[in-house]
């Protein structure tokens, strides 16, 4: 699979930088920078506004009823609401100009900013600098400020910051109903510290939710007017503003609900008035996150793009997850997005919590106790499933009761209803929260927690599982039949190996935990048999049907039947349905794919890989089963689950390249919407399975009686991995590095190209000379061709200062002509296509891709982006460093540096294609090899090569020339 990069997203270590606003991304953007401190998520829409957006905070336990699937996480009143009007015109980025855009998120201290330069469609210039967080040092308080500054223009500005009690889900639906609002006065000084609150409910859950805010304003002297529309109190600071002053817009916010106290609104009121200052509040949170970081953090060294994305899995993971509140879970989607409704599945247990067990384990345990609480919903599903004990919900919310949806309603209206399954038939999930129990004890140690918890929930559910099991007579064994394993292209199957095998092993472990707790708390031990109705017969039973129930696995071929008759059904080939872009079941039919050899996800895969450290698996068990059942998943569009469990068992079997090209597609899938859903939220599951690729995968830790051993299986541009993890109250260090083992040649190895554009990709030359000579034309400079020709490689700012010469310009002058001649550049290259690009470029692009090379392109132009785009060559570049990216051109290296960076190359690694001398000066400057495009005599000898142009030339033809540096 080819993955889809994200052009305008730019990597740091530590940032995730949007260079320009996608409309057409919109809502996918949202999901990618949601904030959120465990306690609550907000998406990241402007707090302008936008046409289409969809605003939401979500609040980890405040559900409702809703329509056709149960319950549903209420979105919460909007708190972001910041309108901003510049002389009676209303900052929105789809009126106006946008001259400059910038949106990043900072994954070490959990802040979200903005930078806009905005042009109104009257013609003022404004700059605004927005941040928002979440406190992670205190869950309730939310924070936002922006920093005002007019370019070109003295008038008046108005600020209006709004509580919105009227929050709807994705279908309209309302869950709010609003009780009350009202103004907190204070004693008011020039910088306007007053408040407005909001008090609301639910309708059906009836949870109650306060919202208190006050908005500050610096630097100035403003006037406040407050109103107060039912539902929507307002407060709106008027001030006058000078051309370069800089005014800023403090705004703090208190959000509580009747979960955590009996009176929210007052709560909120009473933390308002104590609240320290915002910067105070901001220095809090980025302790907080330093703290977490400090526990948690895996540090790669070589590859950046893994860096950036394991971090942001991370920084996602910690915001999904309450850290004080045993009562909720994480949602498929986080607290990010509609999608699910925020229920919770087997994800949490299975994929997420690894992560917290081993790094935050009191995180860990809350979210185990989350299962205990639902018990008495579990209770009741398996008492109206007419079994005994607790069978777990496949989706479960506030209760633990079954919250799936019977029917999948069709959005067409002359399709049929899809019945949902997965709520009957798809029961292994009491043993996978069976197994995360385990390993939480196992990690840990911590025998109170399973003496008062986690004893109950494994017991329960193993009596549920003997009244489940059948026992067939003739074949004397237990089989399950009627179930949907891992795999959910197969709707009703008997004897499902991982199911199976899942509740042996749950049962064996039962008897364990029993046996332990008659010995260690026999009072504890009595109780608990008393009240679950468990005699020594029940014992007796387990330990009997744990050697009979049936896997259909074969000796003699080492192969494991992923179900009863599943080898009879059509085989397939999915090579022959590439390209697509959706799912087999969405192409094949719910029918057909049910009598198709083809996976959703691991099955038979996923029940090897949870059994590693539980039973001895040979490594050629696991390569027969590999090489059987790999190539028939749906990895691309089946089951964001799959790349992260492929990408370990690939790792572990020495197959490095699929091992790496599926933890990628793994850990990019939402910064890339590499399945097209990421609108619905982030994808949870394949956050956890992220850290489980780095952790079990490619270091290759075993978790031993005495802790956990290392083995590792590193990429090969990863020169070091760092992370550590907490066994039985001990930290853990890893710092592992490729094997010392491998011969250097002497020479640097090349891992990656970076190709300047105008001149050597294509010729946008005489677009940019057309504009300079209109401008000098306009001004009255004298400007030819060979003045031009001076301009090759240099970046707008130094250009137009070559071209004024001595001639005097104020900075707001030269401001205004680097942005007319950009106006006439872009208006020149608006018709480029494919057919612009220069012969030679896209075959030398395929030949380094299919070589496993990483490309680059490092451009002064600042319209680097759009050119790319226009060409047709986004798919064949990995990163774009533009005259966005750095602040000092060429022949400063900075701007080489910074595409090695988003590589995650050394510049020894690296080799440059410029056609200007300039170009060549900044890659020799950066330690990288350098090909210059051009005569000879351009260059001065600097070059390691010289070529007239990329005709005919090879990839060998770049390498054979390459020096030690």
């Amino acid at each position: 699979m080819n993955i889809p990069r994200s052009h305008d997203l730019l990597y740091t270590d530590w940032t995730l930088t949007e260079s320009q606003f996608a409309p057409d991304q919109l809502r996918v953007r949202e999901t990618i920078f949601t904030i959120g401190n465990g306690y609550l998520g907000t998406r990241g829409t402007f707090e302008e506004g936008y046409p289409q957006a969809l605003p939401a905070t979500f609040i980890h336990g405040v559900y409702d009823d809703a329509p056709a699937i149960y319950t549903e996480l209420a979105n919460c009143p909007d708190w972001l609401s910041l309108v901003i009007i510049i002389n009676t015109e209303r900052f929105r980025l789809d009126r106006g100009e946008i001259l400059h855009y910038e949106r990043q998120l900072d994954l070490r201290d959990g802040v979200l900013s903005r930078l806009i330069r905005w042009r109104s469609p009257t013609g003022d210039t404004v700059e605004l600098q927005f941040e928002r967080f979440a406190s992670l040092a205190d869950p309730h308080v939310l924070g936002l400020c922006c920093q005002i500054m007019p370019i070109d223009f003295n008038g008046t500005i108005a600020v209006q910051s709004s509580l919105n009690g009227y929050p709807e889900n994705q279908q309209g639906l309302a869950h709010w109903e609003q009780l009350d609002q009202g103004t907190i006065a204070q004693g008011l000084d020039q910088k306007l510290d007053q408040g407005i609150w909001l008090q609301a409910r639910t309708r059906s859950s009836h949870i109650e939710l306060g919202m208190a805010t006050k908005m500050t304003v610096m630097d100035t002297d403003a006037a406040l007017q407050v109103t107060e529309a039912p539902g929507y109190p307002t407060m709106m600071l008027t001030f006058n503003v000078n051309k370069g002053q800089t005014i800023r817009v403090e705004k703090v916010v208190m959000v509580f609900t009747s979960q955590e106290v009996a009176l929210p609104v007052q709560a909120a009121q009473t933390k308002l008035a104590a609240l320290s200052s915002y910067a105070i509040l901001l220095d809090a949170h980025r302790q907080a996150w330093k703290a977490v970081w400090q526990q948690s953090d895996i540090e790669i060294e070589g590859d950046r793009t893994a860096q950036l994305a394991v971090r942001y899995n991370l920084f996602q993971l910690f915001i999904g997850a309450a850290a004080d509140n045993d009562r909720v879970s994480i949602p498929a989607k986080t607290l990010s997005g509609f999608g699910y409704r925020g229920h919770a599945f087997w994800d949490t247990e299975i994929f997420t919590l690894p992560f917290f067990t081993l790094t935050q384990p009191a995180i860990a345990r809350s979210l185990l106790t989350y299962r205990y609480h639902t018990l008495a919903g579990a209770r009741r599903k398996a008492a109206h499933s007419g079994y005994e004990g607790a069978m777990f919900a496949w989706e479960s919310a506030a209760t633990g009761d079954e919250v799936t949806p019977e029917w999948a309603t069709p959005t067409d209206a002359y399709a049929e209803a899809v019945r949902i399954w997965c709520r009957d038939r798809e029961i292994h999930l009491s043993a996978d929260i069976a197994y995360a129990i385990w390993q939480y004890w196992q990690v840990t140690g911590d025998d109170t927690w399973l003496r008062d918890y986690g004893a109950e929930i494994i017991l329960d559910t193993a009596r549920f599982w003997m009244s489940r099991l059948e026992w067939h007579e003739q074949q004397e064994r237990y089989e399950l039949c009627g179930v949907i394993g891992a795999d959910e292209y197969h709707e009703q199957v008997n004897n499902n190996a991982f199911t199976n095998r899942m509740v042996q092993w749950h049962l064996e472990k039962a008897v364990t935990v029993y046996e332990w707790l008659q010995r260690s708390f026999p009072d504890q031990a009595a109780a608990l048999a008393q009240r679950l109705q468990l005699t020594s017969e029940h014992l007796r039973r387990w330990q009997t049907a744990i050697a009979q129930i049936y896997i259909p696995d074969n000796a003699t071929t080492g192969l494991i039947e992923q179900f009863e008759g599943f080898f009879q059904l059509q085989d397939i080939d999915l090579n022959d349905y590439e390209p697509r872009d959706r799912s087999m079941q969405a192409i094949l039919g719910i029918d057909e794919t049910n009598q198709r050899q083809v996976l959703k996800q691991p099955d038979v895969l996923m029940l090897l890989y949870l059994m590693r450290d539980t039973q001895t698996i040979s490594d050629d068990v696991l390569q027969k089963n590999w090489d059987y059942y790999a190539p028939r998943t749906d990895s691309t569009y089946g089951s964001s689950l799959t790349p992260a469990i492929h990408a370990i068992l690939a790792a572990k079997l020495g197959a490095a390249a699929i091992a790496y090209q599926q933890f990628m597609q793994a850990a990019r899938v939402d910064l890339d919407d590499n399945r097209g859903n990421t609108a619905d939220g982030i994808h949870a599951a394949s956050a956890g399975g992220v850290w489980q690729a780095v952790v079990f995968g490619f270091s290759g830790i075993q978790l031993k009686n005495d802790g956990p051993v290392a083995t590792p299986h590193l990429p090969s541009t990863w020169t070091r991995l760092k992370f550590k993890l907490r066994w039985r109250g001990t930290w853990h260090h890893f710092d592992l590095k490729p094997d010392s083992g491998t011969p250097d040649s002497g020479a640097p190895d090349i891992q990656g190209f970076i190709f300047d554009l105008d001149g050597v990709l294509t010729n946008t030359a005489e677009g940019h000379y057309q504009a300079w000579q209109r401008l000098a034309d306009e001004e009255g400079l004298p400007f030819d061709r060979q003045a031009n020709e001076a301009l090759r490689g240099v970046a707008r700012r130094a250009s137009l200062l070559l071209l004024v010469g001595k001639k005097h310009y104020s900075e707001a002058a030269i401001e205004e002509m680097m942005e007319r001649k950009n106006r006439y550049y872009v208006a020149s290259i608006q018709s480029i296509t494919p057919k612009d690009l220069l012969p030679g470029g896209v075959a030398l692009l395929t030949e380094i891709r299919q070589a496993g090379m990483k490309i680059a392109i490092g451009s002064a132009s600042k319209n680097a982006k759009t050119v790319i785009e226009k060409l047709g060559i986004a798919d064949r570049v990995d990163a774009i460093a533009d005259g966005y990216s750095v602040d000092r051109p060429k022949p400063a290296p900075d701007i080489f540096l910074y595409a090695a960076a988003q590589l995650g190359l050394d510049p020894a690694h690296c080799v440059v294609v410029e056609d200007a001398a300039v170009g060549i000066e900044a890659a020799i400057a950066a330690g990288m090899g350098a090909i210059g495009l051009g005569p000879t005599e351009r260059f001065g000898g600097a070059a390691d090569r010289v070529l007239p142009n990329l005709v005919g030339v090879h990839l060998t033809d770049l390498q054979t020339q390459r020096v030690c540096l």
